[in-house]
């Protein structure tokens, strides 16, 4: 029987799924590196932060204005799920806060770290997140799932003991591996937390996506910009609050922005076997990119951690077994 238009569809779907979810994980850190390590003016990444949420929440309000035909329906939307339904909005503020924190802390690791090793590193957000998700939703781990964080946290241990921990300079930027990776660590627990608790109100809520991811940025908008004026708000009073921006920057901000929308559209075309392999190409990606680019030596030992977290990935993203009904 000659194949149905509708399956070749949903095949072409996935690929394109594949191929968005490939580019937005390796270019994002790609694009955070460079920036991060170009010789001039350093922008701030606090600020980088704010916008980015900023973008975020008028891409969201767009979409819902779109939906609903109006600006007026926009308002009349929001001002209901986040005044009349205030206490519901304020639980939003949780994950927003712990978003903001990690986003913040990435900046911290990329700047510190090669972006292959942190590609690799924060990989840990899946034993973070399990582990967050055994004990606030209730799930349950098979043993495949539990042999594939073993093997994770194995791998990213070797990654990090290739590595040297002694400070050194790229382009006149000071970086500290050591305080990388405590960024990376607490990235992960910061994004584990807050994925899972975002998904417990996902599912007691009939809130849409895009009116939480108002509530999300609008927190994030708030609390980052305190971020900005508690750490750097001396400079950006002597300097402004776009010093050191340039193309990359914005490119960086609207990736942060955009992308993270964008992958929320063709994720439901995405099973969890096609994402753990977006999550695989995209560190080959980064090693890749990373050896030409700044230069980074694949040694025998980042090979095999890395190996090993690829096969976690792969292990973790596998379907669990039906469970079969014995007879009555």
């Amino acid at each position: 029987m000659a194949p149905t238009g509708k399956s070749d569809s949903g095949i072409n779907l996935k690929y394109l799924s594949l191929i968005v979810l490939t580019f937005q994980n390796a270019t994002l850190i790609l694009s955070i590196r460079y920036t991060r390590t170009l010789p001039g003016d350093m922008y701030l990444s606090t600020t980088a932060v704010v916008l980015a949420e900023l973008f975020k929440m008028l891409a969201s309000a767009a979409i819902i204005m779109k939906q609903k035909g109006s600006l007026e329906g926009l308002w009349e939307h929001v001002y209901y799920y986040t005044v009349v339904q205030w206490k519901d909005a304020l639980k939003i503020s949780v994950p927003a806060i712990l978003y903001v924190i990690q986003n913040n802390l990435q900046y911290v690791a990329i700047s510190n770290l090669e972006a292959a090793v942190f590609q690799v590193t924060y990989q840990l957000k899946i034993m973070t997140t399990a582990i967050f998700s055994v004990f606030l939703l209730r799930k349950e781990l098979i043993r495949t799932q539990w042999m594939a964080l073993v093997l994770l946290f194995a791998g990213v241990a070797l990654v990090q003991l290739s590595q040297t921990s002694e400070t050194k300079t790229t382009n006149n930027v000071e970086q500290s591996p050591i305080l990388g990776l405590v960024a990376v660590l607490l990235s992960c627990c910061s994004s584990g937390f807050a994925g899972v608790y975002f998904e417990k109100l996902l599912k007691g809520s009939d809130i849409s996506i895009w009116m939480r991811n108002i509530h999300l940025a609008g927190y994030g908008v708030v609390v980052g910009l305190f971020g900005v004026f508690w750490t750097d708000g001396a400079v950006v009073q002597e300097k402004g609050f776009f010093f050191g921006y340039n193309a990359w920057v914005w490119w960086v901000i609207a990736m942060q922005a955009f992308g993270g929308l964008l992958v929320a559209v063709v994720v439901k075309y995405a099973d969890n076997i096609l994402k753990g392999f977006a999550t695989s190409l995209a560190i080959i990606v980064s090693c890749v990119v990373s050896v030409f680019l700044w230069g980074f030596v694949i040694t025998l030992q980042f090979s095999i951690g890395t190996s090993l977290v690829l096969g976690a990935v792969y292990l973790y993203s596998l379907p669990k077994p039906a469970t079969k009904l014995l007879p009555n």
